[in-house]
């Protein structure tokens, strides 16, 4: 599917949406709060970032809105979208396990007696 790992801006575009449609505003309150407000993304982002993701076939625009007199549209995950999310949750999953076996490792090489036997 999706060979280079997905940007962070991208992955979380992508999960924001995994649960349900959101339009922009709903989409940088939910990247702030799966963040934990370590990214904020601005406006002008977001709407670059969404147009390249409808345009790859990830997102769709779900439906159109009219809210308070303005226009608004509401994205949700394409099916396309959800294939390179998972795939990219499980490279992540296995980068996360080799990280922990590495570093398991290196704590039972730190605190094994000098001169004991591997």
């Amino acid at each position: 599917m999706n060979e280079r790992p997905l940007q962070e801006p991208t992955l979380l575009l992508l999960t924001a949406l995994a649960d349900e449609p959101r339009h922009g505003y709903g989409l940088i309150q939910e990247i702030d709060a799966i963040s934990q407000g370590r990214v904020r993304m601005r406006t002008g982002t977001l709407y670059g970032a969404l147009d390249r993701l409808v345009q790859q076939g990830l997102i769709r625009v779900e439906r159109e809105e009219v809210v308070d007199g303005r226009a608004r549209k509401v994205y949700a995950l394409a099916e396309a979208g959800r294939d390179v999310l998972a795939a990219e949750a499980e490279r992540l999953r296995a980068v996360v396990a080799e990280a922990e076996r590495r570093l398991a490792a290196r704590r039972a090489q730190a605190i094994r007696p000098k001169g004991a036997l591997a």
